[in-house]
């Protein structure tokens, strides 16, 4: 056995790096044109510049690259299988494809080359990290309750060649003992994962329309929620519906019924109209819900945009699927628009009593209300904001120098929106 506290000093000085690159893409992303740069909306272009240090055209050029990426990777895991060893963008925006020796790497790097990409050398395949992935989550699932409760989740990480497991950064976290078997994972000690719930104020909504990025209250009998709406979408039947976060409804059991939770809208600290009621609400995997729109209001709902709360808005011209490396910016009614990198996908993390899997980290800032916002690539929907590291504190500036001291930064996770829409057939989000 050794213990994680010895491994601690390392754990900090790489933590800036990105940590966990891509196992399989969940959906491809739906073949469209993104909008030119001069469409991206002024707060979203500052906010470009500001946390990513990129202009708007090499966010839209590397969010694409990332899309194509993502193609190219699901060909080469089917391809070769023993020696792919995965898909990811450099912090220059470079794509980069991981190989493994293997009975069919020679072939793998034709391939590679021939399409213009990179190999770089590792020594594992993304299966033989599977299978590691695979005997940690066994081990944790095996342990009893007061050391689950410190592991907040495990990933593969790509580029770094390894497997990563997050421990909270307390005295029994940095104490916990590994079994041998293990010996290669490597540990990171951080904040745990915590809901981003309701703030206790926001900016008025001026606009008519309802976007993705504003805010919404949701109510029932024992209490209610304040949010972000997600994205506007239609059900199978046709219906307007907006995709949020599952957790942002105070009564899941009830959704889909007649005493589902409603949904309002919020003027500062008061509720505003209703605008429509929980259809589906799920918080165990994949933490999303389908608000349905009441015909009353649907009209507001039938746009294809997001926006920080009160400001102009981005068109979403598709779907698209996560990889590690790529630009992506959430927006919600307590932070607006920020930016960030995503540093790992296929994730499996705790959040309080629930297991979130599949989803995607990127090192971005999100607080209480931020919930169930949107998350995009480019001008493609990329999924919904489902938990922070930093949600319960009061702001951004404090959450980075406290995450810092720890060796960590703001992550927020997002469940994929390609995951939802896989789980509801007939469930679309408007793009144009």
């Amino acid at each position: 056995m050794r213990s994680v506290r010895a491994r601690r000093a390392a754990m900090i000085g790489s933590a800036a790096l990105l940590l966990i690159a891509p196992g399989a893409a969940l959906a491809h992303a739906e073949p469209s044109a993104p909008a030119p740069a001069t469409a991206l909306p002024a707060d979203l272009v500052a906010a470009i510049q500001r946390d990513l240090g990129l202009s708007p055209a090499q966010y839209l050029d590397k969010a694409e690259a990332g899309q194509k990426l993502v193609e190219f990777a699901n060909t080469m895991r089917g391809k070769f299988p023993e020696s792919f060893a995965g898909a990811w963008l450099d912090p220059a925006g470079s794509p980069l494809i991981g190989l493994a020796d293997g009975p069919d790497k020679a072939a793998a790097r034709a391939a590679v080359e021939a399409a213009g990409y990179k190999v770089k050398d590792l020594p594992r395949s993304e299966r033989a990290l599977r299978d590691q992935l695979g005997h940690m989550n066994s081990w944790i699932e095996k342990l009893p309750a007061p050391l689950s409760g410190l592991i907040s989740g495990a990933a593969i990480d790509t580029v770094n060649n390894d497997v990563v497991l997050r421990v909270q950064n307390t005295a029994e976290g940095q104490g916990l003992q590994l079994p041998d078997f293990l010996e290669s994972a490597r540990v990171v000690l951080a904040p745990a994962l915590g809901s981003s719930a309701p703030p206790v104020a926001e900016s008025p909504v001026a606009a008519d329309a309802r976007l993705g990025g504003d805010a919404y209250a949701a109510e029932n009998a024992d209490g209610a929620f304040r949010c972000s709406l997600g994205f506007n979408g239609t059900d199978g039947s046709g219906r307007a519906v907006n995709i949020s976060a599952g957790h942002c409804d105070p009564n899941r059991d009830a959704a889909g019924t007649g005493t589902a939770s409603i949904a309002f809208e919020t003027h500062g600290a008061a509720f505003g109209d209703r605008f429509g009621t929980f259809a589906k609400s799920t918080v165990e995997g994949l933490d999303y819900s389908v608000i349905k729109i009441d015909d009353a209001a649907a009209k507001r709902f039938e746009n294809n945009f997001v926006r920080a709360p009160g400001a102009n808005p981005v068109p979403i011209t598709g779907t698209a699927d996560p990889v590690v490396g790529a630009p992506v910016c959430k927006s919600g009614l307590t932070t607006g628009f920020s930016c960030g990198t995503i540093n790992s996908v296929n994730q499996i993390v705790d959040v309080g009593t629930r297991t979130l899997k599949n989803g995607f980290t990127a090192n971005i800032c999100a607080l209480q209300g931020d919930s169930g916002g949107a998350i995009v690539t480019g001008t493609r929907a990329l999924g919904i904001s489902s938990a922070s590291n930093v949600g319960d504190m009061m702001y951004c500036e404090l959450a980075s120098v406290v995450t810092t001291l720890v060796g960590d930064s703001p992550q927020l996770y997002g469940t994929p929106i390609n995951a939802i829409l896989a789980a509801n057939p007939g469930l679309k989000v408007r793009t144009g």
